[in-house]
């Protein structure tokens, strides 16, 4: 099992601060699972401006936390090594509670299908021992430009 720190998850993946969401990989099995954390912070400026009174993160960020730690586990693999991963598509999402600042977000990657250069991944996001997102989302990989 191999864990990962934020220099080379960012060398793995292009986003970057302020759209840069993965603090840290526990657990990476390439081909099959990954463990992240996000820590959510009352300083990001999207959680203070989506819900100010309740200074919650938005399902749509929760989904695009989950796109990122995908795209960890997908360019782990031997087969898309220094390439791309891109969120195809989003099916069977459903969120059952919100996300409060100060939390830190578990995500669960779980690679489920693999054809050429695309895909499907199972994934949760959940705080503690508490669901608040499980989705599967699609992906393309493109060798980079």
């Amino acid at each position: 099992m191999t864990t990962l720190n934020t220099s080379t998850i960012q060398a793995l993946i292009p986003n970057r601060y302020p759209l840069f969401y993965i603090d840290h990989v526990s657990e990476l099995v390439p081909d099959e699972s990954l463990v992240a954390e996000k820590y959510v912070s009352v300083a990001e400026d999207h959680l203070v401006g989506y819900l100010p009174d309740e200074l919650t993160m938005p399902p749509t960020l929760i989904i695009e936390t989950l796109a990122q730690a995908a795209s960890i586990l997908i360019l782990k693999s031997p087969k898309f090594a220094g390439k791309t991963a891109y969120l195809g598509s989003i099916s069977k999402a459903d969120f059952s509670a919100q996300v409060p600042t100060g939390s830190v977000l578990t995500l669960a990657i779980k690679m489920v299908k693999v054809r050429e250069n695309m895909g499907v991944v199972a994934t949760t996001a959940s705080i503690e021992d508490e669901l608040v997102c499980h989705a599967e989302l699609h992906f393309v990989v493109e060798a980079n430009a």
